[in-house]
């Protein structure tokens, strides 16, 4: 009889590739299909009532009980002839996942029936049990309520036979309890304070909008070969796995032609997505084997995190249907690429792109260098905070790993954007401004007409890269939900943009012109961000050297980058523009401290568990063959010759006894350790006791195993090894 591994590959390799055909129409005309998108809501709303939306919409004016009435009826009017028969609010609790209550329509109709309703009330607010989502101890175990409430703004949505939410989640005494509802006061928080800014150069701009397009990147396995694999089961990686003799050392993997069934999933994909309205642009291959990337155009931000969170529970149930599992993890395989999500932010107004250049103004061009230099005061002040706001116990593995940016915050511009900066900050001001007559402002900056092109190469160890018309933040990780840095980063930026405002209006106050005030508060700035700004190599050694220098947080301990959240600066920040209270930075930080804990304690009791119960045993079963083929070699063979024969088989016979033996030491010194840091009450003692005394020794464990799976009879070895789970038959 095979082992299991050679079934579950030869399982595996048999599959077939789904026939996946698209709908008959084009793209356009299914893309939305399955969403209450603005045609629906003309359509099945009173006239007056969708004017009344399209303003809550667009100007976040408030929707009253009856108008929510009518939206409700038409939405299940909508619903009901797709189909769908029940309804749930969809939120994004601190789990980093998503989560959902089923509700069906039906009600009692009084004459021992049933009819089918839904109200306003029932649209706008539900009460799921928030009981056992984490809350970081802003509540009791015991006190159950929690309150998801209707966001407008990101539209609802079917999946299957049920019509989803997109909701906030609030405790009950108002506390936020998850991603959208601090994200949405944060996009607020910019709109207010970029608005303001671009009345200086423009007083019709009524609203700025946060952009963001995101990059997802992800591995697909065989299905049989995962759940061959305690480890990607229960910790979403590969705790051990010798190398494969080939991974993406050939670079042929990367842009390279896509693999027949991992096609078919694509397809299916895409047109699941573009059916919920997630408008899908590119697909490719990227560097490690079986690691693939999917990217949409760019969405307000809102929209977009919305998007990506659903976006990856998608993909996790299409896979399944073509054999394949998603990892999500940032590093599920050791020695090649991990996987990112690069976001890529930009603010915009009704008349363009903020981060735009050049202008055809000289107004617009000034423009554009306060918004680059704004962003680049926020990142700087709070580089700290936005390296907290990435971290994770998972991001952990990829960071600074020859494949992703280091650990510390920097901003890469390009060769013409830095001398656009530095002329402003050093030219006398006469040299670059001017106000005369009929022409009025003129802008000396010869830099400024070529930004435009792409004039530089990029850097990718840069974690915060200028890129044309945008910012990508490349340091975000595959699982992560995008929220957690997109409100920092805009409310950084919201707090750089409103100080800004507040000293040119000062300088105006007294007696200077507008364009002469926020010139030279520009180049105070210019050079107050200075050390934020590095186009180097961000893997060399001396970089870490020269941030200490420059005074960027340079930390690597996953639990205490999460501290950065309750400096004083960060809680000035958040408080101030009302994003998040000093209650409830608190208390995602315990949840954050304890979710990392949790994690290590999940892939230590798996690792030990696999090399106790699976490698071990594995391990001297093929000992006791080898010792059995000694002995026969001693009764057939004389002692001279047979020792001679013998001896190959004698020194795997050692060192397998050496390395089993030095596994179940390590693996009890790893025990004896998370037992020590389990009698920690405190959080963030008991996560950096993880840190520092328990993850280190998974590493060691791991090397003894590796060397084992090149020493154990092939057929005997109990895990897939990376040169099947690398390589899509």
């Amino acid at each position: 009889m095979q082992p299991l591994r050679f079934q579950v590959v030869g399982e595996a390799f048999k599959k077939k590739p789904l026939d996946v055909k698209a709908p008959a129409e084009r793209p356009s005309e299914y893309f939305g299909k399955k969403v209450f998108n603005r045609e629906k809501m003309y359509k099945y709303l009173p006239k007056d009532v969708y004017q009344v939306m399209v303003d809550v919409i667009d100007n976040g004016a408030r929707l009253d009980r009856k108008v929510a009435d009518a939206v409700a009826e038409g939405m299940k009017r909508w619903a009901v002839e797709n189909g769908v028969t029940h309804y749930t609010h969809w939120f994004q609790p601190l789990t980093e996942g998503t989560a959902e209550k089923h509700d069906s329509f039906i009600e009692h109709d009084g004459k021992g029936g049933m009819v089918e309703e839904f109200s306003g009330k029932l649209l706008v607010q539900q009460e799921p049990d928030a009981s056992s989502f984490p809350s970081g101890g802003i509540r009791s175990t015991f006190e159950a309520r929690g309150y998801s409430a209707w966001d407008p703004t990101s539209p609802v949505f079917i999946i299957d036979d049920t019509l989803c939410i997109p909701t906030v989640f609030i405790s009950y005494s108002g506390e936020a309890l998850d991603y959208k509802a601090p994200l949405l006061r944060a996009l607020h928080a910019v709109n207010v304070a970029a608005t303001e800014v671009c009345k200086y150069f423009d007083p019709n701009v009524k609203k700025v909008q946060s952009n963001l397009g995101w990059e997802q990147e992800y591995f697909l396995v065989d299905e049989g070969l995962y759940a061959a694999r305690p480890d990607l089961l229960l910790t979403g990686r590969t705790l051990m796995g010798h190398d494969s003799a080939k991974n993406q050392q050939m670079d042929d993997h990367y842009f390279g032609s896509i693999p027949e069934r991992v096609a078919a999933f694509m397809r299916e994909l895409e047109i699941v997505a573009l059916e919920l309205g997630i408008p899908c642009k590119t697909r490719h291959n990227e560097v490690a084997p079986n690691q693939f990337e999917l990217a949409p155009i760019f969405e307000e931000t809102n929209l977009a995190v919305d998007h990506n969170m659903l976006i990856m529970s998608v993909m996790k149930r299409v896979a399944r249907k073509h054999g394949f599992r998603v990892l999500l993890h940032e590093k599920p395989f050791d020695g090649i690429n991990g996987s990112g999500k690069h976001n890529n932010w930009s603010l915009s107004t009704d008349t363009g792109v903020l981060l735009h250049a050049p202008g055809k103004t000289p107004e617009q061009n000034l423009r554009f260098a306060t918004f680059i230099v704004e962003t680049l005061m926020g990142v700087y002040r709070h580089n700290g905070l936005l390296k907290a706001s990435i971290m994770s116990a998972t991001n952990a593995h990829r960071l600074g790993a020859n494949e992703a940016p280091p650990a510390i915050i920097s901003s890469f511009l390009g060769k013409q954007l830095s001398e656009l900066l530095d002329h402003i900050e050093k030219a006398d001001k006469d040299d670059i401004f001017s106000i005369g007559g009929k022409q009025g402002l003129k802008m000396d900056i010869p830099e400024i007409p070529e930004l435009f092109i792409d004039n530089t190469d990029r850097n990718r160890t840069s974690p915060f890269a200028f890129t044309g018309n945008r910012f990508e933040f490349r340091a975000v990780g595959s699982e992560a939900n995008c929220a957690s840095a997109m409100i920092t980063l805009n409310s950084a930026v919201a707090e750089a943009l409103a100080e800004f405002k507040v000293r040119v209006d000062a300088l105006i106050a007294k007696g200077k012109s507008t364009t002469e005030a926020i010139v030279e508060v520009l180049r105070a700035d210019i050079k107050a961000c200075k050390p934020i700004r590095f186009d180097g190599n961000g893997y060399s050694d001396e970089w870490v050297a020269e941030a200490t220098k420059r005074g960027l947080d340079v930390e690597k301990s996953c639990p205490k980058i999460f501290e950065r959240y309750l400096d004083k600066e960060s809680i000035k920040m958040f408080e101030s523009l009302g994003v998040m209270t000093k209650k409830e930075l608190e208390a995602r930080n315990e949840v954050k401290w304890e979710t990392y804990t949790k994690k290590l304690q999940i892939e230590a009791r798996v690792l030990g568990d696999i090399s106790m119960n699976h490698i071990i045993p594995v391990a001297t079963s093929y000992q006791s063959d080898l010792l059995q083929n000694v002995q026969n070699m001693a009764n057939i063979f004389p002692a001279q010759k047979a020792t001679e024969l013998s001896a190959r088989n004698l020194k795997l016979i050692e060192e397998i006894a050496e390395r089993t033996s030095t596994i179940e030491r390590m693996v009890e010194e790893l025990v004896d350790a998370r037992k020590v840091a389990n009698k920690i009450a405190d959080e963030h003692a008991k996560a950096i006791a993880y840190h520092d005394t328990v993850e280190p020794k998974f590493d060691a464990i791991r090397y003894q195993i590796d060397k084992l799976e090149l020493i154990v009879d092939d057929s005997l070895w109990p895990l897939p090894k990376y040169r099947e789970l690398l390589f899509i038959r």
